[in-house]
C-alpha cells in the first residue's frame, strides 16, 4: 500500500491536475519516436503533463525496440501496444 500523498495541484501553476492522456516525443541520437494516448496526469489550467514510473518504464521498452529494429522513425499509439 503506497502512504504517499497524492499531490493534485500543479507545481507549475497551481491549477488541478486530472487524468488524461499526453503524448511523449522521444529524440535519441539515432531517431525519433512519438508515443501517442499516454496515461498522464495533464493540468487543466497550463496543460503540464506527468506519467507514472510504470508508464515510463514501458515507454523505455518501447523505444528500446525501436532502437533495435533500428528505426529513425516511429508513432506508437500506446493503448495499442
Amino acid at each position: 500500500m503506497n502512504d504517499s500523498p497524492t499531490i493534485t495541484c500543479c507545481p507549475l501553476c497551481g491549477g488541478e491536475k486530472r487524468e488524461g492522456k499526453t503524448t511523449i516525443t522521444v529524440e535519441p541520437a539515432y531517431g525519433q519516436f512519438v508515443i501517442r494516448d499516454v496515461p498522464a496526469k495533464v493540468c487543466e489550467l497550463c496543460g503540464a503533463d506527468w506519467i507514472d514510473d510504470a508508464v515510463a518504464d514501458k515507454i523505455e521498452r518501447l523505444v528500446e525496440d525501436a532502437r533495435i529494429k533500428q528505426s529513425q522513425m516511429e508513432v506508437i499509439n500506446l493503448k495499442a501496444s
